[in-house]
């Protein structure tokens, strides 16, 4: 196989690139305005330019990497297929009534998260599977048949299907498979016994209908983008970024689509854990600033944490206001802040997103037909960004097209200058990132003064800085190649694929023999679907229980010991993992009460991510390059050098308040903070180091 790698993440406002050449040791990053009607024509504009920059020939390319958010968006903005639903008789309105407990407690005004479907859409069929006592009652043929004609003839171009216990029995909705295919039906169904095997028929049926709902949209998106890069002279295989960090093909991630609801962002992170084992340093608080929106989450111990559900569409970040899905997923908080988020005036305050600019028409400095303030165009009106050079150089900013934006809508409506009101657009950026930074860190256990924040994304280093001093974060790493920090991230991804189902077993003995058929049964489908992805290689394997104390109703995740120890060591160590688990969760454990798993889940993983090398770069001259006016407080503009971050030596400190510009991004350090070159090539930056270095910095600038 070839050693050139190329990966390609779709953000809202901008395609980022990155080319990885193994046997010459080169690395070339790239960045292109997306195209939101058409994302292919993004991608091959991008692939054209970069391949010609570095003269490689397509078909030299071994293996192209992929990470998305066209499932997440069709959710998010409703524009999914046209999907309708089949239950069991008497549970038409699971979907609907979700679950009894408030996520707001005392909101007198609380809205239910809205379903993906109408009641309208929701159709029964006579069929029950019991759990124990009775005999199961298939549904007739002639009445699935007339059913799935009837939905046929009202134009639905989807069939979500989802029966009261498939879990246990997936007889009856395998039935309704084969009599639509019997029918020779066109139309695209999913399975809840397919998609999610798991008990608490309101998740369950959440989740297949999500599935249904994205799965015309994704499997045309995956074929045209297949289509357009093999007519670029692209014939290596295609992998596809899922919401767990793991790689899948093409095919499974167009008949599962759900996967890969947190494609892009789940990169990410991955490319933070690189730079935290770099770096030598477990315990991280990630941060990803696009032009649409912000992604922040956390590694602990070196390893991403992995939810085993997640929710999309929450309401103020709040668990239980949005539509559950039972996928593994990193842990992650999405916020509509990114560059492109438009400012408004709002209760004579400065109210940022969620609504963006994105890339058509974009910030108004973009001079793509954009009028309204954003947060790019606040960044370039306070001297953050470099108007004539931006993007590498592809693209040029109109500073005169944001002022009069920022003067318009925002500064005169409030009384404002033009530069206290981009000053207090970024504040209000910022503070929005902060309050989502402390949901994912403090309120979830997470002590931000022993974590470093790593930043990243096209906007992300601007904010960076601003939000760890907030949040009392001693360090802040922004890694090299920040600016396209999903796209590098996929290059240290590996094919994986787990499985997960419902089978209650209680931790006593005799449990090791139905542990260890459970397991095979599970690994038996992950290895299947990685042979279809990588026929030979060594593997690994984790399986996951969730687990309870008998008669609780919620459970925690705990990696299971080797079920092929001997049972008595395999269960005293499935007791000790599960105790430390919960005594994290909740302060203590009871070693005495019995304790049951619920749900399993197998990991199959096939390690052959690559490491993150460095960007061919000059490296000669003096790193300061020049000045501009700042802001940093509204009492004026000051002096503030400019540095080229291609040209800092390792060891050497640069100090702030200053601007470090880079191809794909702009870095912001603000008075007080230091930031070295480390030897991995990352930018260490130390915050708020004191006055001394505060002095030495201003008198730097004014020199």
């Amino acid at each position: 196989m070839s050693q050139i790698r190329l990966s390609f993440d779709i953000g809202g406002t901008f395609t980022d690139f990155v080319l990885q050449d193994s046997a010459r040791g080169r690395t070339r990053f790239w960045k292109t305005l997306s195209t939101p009607h058409a994302p292919e024509k993004a991608v091959v504009r991008g692939v054209r330019e970069l391949l010609a920059a570095e003269a490689v020939d397509p078909a030299d390319v071994g293996m192209v990497l992929h990470a998305t958010t066209v499932a997440t968006n069709a959710i998010l903005e409703r524009k999914g297929s046209k999907t309708a639903m089949i239950t069991t008789e008497g549970f038409r309105d699971v979907l609907l009534l979700g679950r009894q407990k408030r996520y707001s407690t005392y909101n007198m005004h609380l809205a239910k998260p809205d379903p993906l479907i109408r009641r309208r859409d929701i159709f029964e069929l006579s069929e029950r599977v019991y759990l124990r006592g009775h005999k199961a009652r298939a549904p007739e043929q002639a009445e699935i048949d007339a059913l799935l004609i009837r939905i046929a003839e009202a134009g639905y171009e989807a069939i979500a299907v989802c029966f009261l216990h498939s879990y246990v029995d997936p007889t009856h909705e395998r039935l309704i498979r084969a009599r639509a295919e019997a029918l020779g039906l066109d139309i695209v169904l999913s399975l809840s016994s397919d998609v999610s095997p798991r008990y608490r028929e309101y998740e369950r049926s959440s989740t297949v209908t999500a599935n249904a709902y994205v799965k015309p949209v994704v499997a045309l998106y995956v074929d045209r983008l297949e289509k357009a890069l093999k007519a670029e002279g692209l014939t290596a295989d295609l992998y596809i970024m899922q919401s767990n960090g793991g790689l899948v093909s093409p095919e499974l991630a167009s008949n599962f689509p759900v996967r890969i609801v947190e494609s892009g962002p789940a990169a990410g992170v991955l490319m933070c854990r690189a730079v935290g084992a770099e770096e030598g340093i477990k315990d991280l608080l990630t941060f990803d600033m696009g032009g649409t929106t912000a992604k922040l989450g956390a590694i602990d111990n070196g390893e991403p944490a992995i939810l085993p559900t997640f929710e999309v569409d929450q309401v103020q970040y709040t668990k239980g206001s949005g539509l559950p899905l039972n996928i593994s997923a990193i842990e992650l908080l999405e916020i509509g802040a990114g560059g492109g988020s438009i400012a408004t005036p709002h209760l004579g305050g400065i109210r940022i997103g969620p609504e963006s600019a994105g890339s058509e028409p974009g910030p108004a400095c973009y001079g793509n037909g954009g009028t309204r303030p954003t947060v790019t165009d606040a960044n370039l009106v306070l001297g953050y960004l470099n108007p004539g050079i931006f993007n590498g150089g592809n693209m040029s900013l109109d500073l005169q097209a944001a002022r009069e934006a920022i003067r318009v809508h925002l500064a005169e409506p409030l009384g404002l200058g033009i530069e206290e009101a981009a000053l207090g657009i970024h504040l209000m950026a910022t503070a929005n990132m902060e309050r989502a930074l402390r949901i994912v860190s403090v309120e979830r256990g997470r002590d931000p003064r022993n974590y470093t924040l790593v930043g990243f994304g096209g906007a992300g280093p601007v904010h960076a800085a601003r939000l760890a001093r907030a949040l009392h974060v001693p360090k802040l790493i922004l890694p090299r190649g920040a600016g396209v920090g999903s796209a590098v991230g996929l290059l240290a991804a590996d094919p994986k694929v787990d499985y997960a189902m419902t089978c209650p077993v209680r931790l006593v003995e005799g449990a090791g023999a139905t542990v260890k058929a459970l397991r095979d049964t599970l690994r038996g489908k992950a290895d299947a679907d990685l042979d279809r992805l990588v026929a030979n290689g060594a593997r690994r394997h984790r399986l996951i229980a969730s687990l309870r104390y008998v008669g609780q109703g919620y459970e925690i995740s705990v990696e299971m010991p080797d079920p092929d120890l001997p049972e008595a060591k395999f269960l005293d160590a499935a007791r000790a993992r599960f105790g430390t688990a919960y005594a994290k969760t909740y302060g203590y454990h009871d070693p005495a009460r019995p304790i049951e798993a619920i749900d399993w889940s197998f990991e199959a993983v096939m390690p052959i991510g690559a490491g993150l090398t460095a960007p061919d770069r000059p490296a000669e001259g003096d790193s300061r390059i020049g000045t501009r006016e700042g802001w940093f407080e509204t009492a004026g503009p000051v002096e503030t050098a400019i540095h080229d971050r291609y040209r800092i030596v390792p060891g050497t400190p640069v100090l702030g308040p200053c601007v470090i510009e880079e191809a794909e991004t702009t870095i912001l350090l603000l008075p007080g903070d230091r930031a070295e070159i480390s030897a991995c090539g990352n930018l260490v930056i130390t915050i708020n180091v004191g006055e001394n270095a505060t002095t030495k910095s201003m008198e730097g600038a004014d020199a």
